[in-house]
């Protein structure tokens, strides 16, 4: 039933690594407390980690709205208002990477994110426009 679907709506800060990671642990709080299944949760927790400091790193921070239903499974939907993508492609190969070496000290940046998002999520949309933003929308199943 729609109605016992959980709506989350979570701000990402930019450029604030202390605070990168609040919003997914939320969510993998929340998932554990409603007894999703241990690969859900952690499945839900890489993806929309790797989604949220990308956000910080490269969109200036954005929004997160999280959809999650018993029946279903967990929507994830990462909206921010950085550069945007160029190159979809290329951002997705392993290892491929726009962040500055700043970010790259601090142990991020490494071009993991979008494949690893792709790699944790049964569905993955990128939707992005260069100088509007970037949109990424997971689905995590439940079986």
């Amino acid at each position: 039933m729609a109605n016992d679907t959980i709506k989350l709506e979570l701000e990402v800060p930019g450029d604030d690594f202390t605070r990168a990671g609040e919003a997914s642990s939320t969510v993998k709080g929340m998932l554990k407390k409603l007894g999703f299944s241990p690969n859900v949760v952690r499945k839900v927790a890489i993806a929309m980690y790797e989604g949220e400091i990308n956000m910080v790193i490269h969109g200036g921070g954005g929004q997160i709205t999280v959809e999650i239903s018993p029946e279903s499974g967990v929507s994830m939907s990462l909206v921010d208002h950085g550069p945007g993508i160029p190159n979809i492609e290329l951002a997705m190969q392993e290892g491929w990477s726009t962040a500055p070496d700043s970010v790259r000290n601090l142990g991020f940046g490494a071009g993991m994110g979008l494949p690893n998002m792709k790699k944790y999520s049964d569905e993955m949309e990128i939707l992005s426009e260069v100088g509007v933003g970037t949109t990424v929308n997971m689905k995590v199943h439940l079986a």
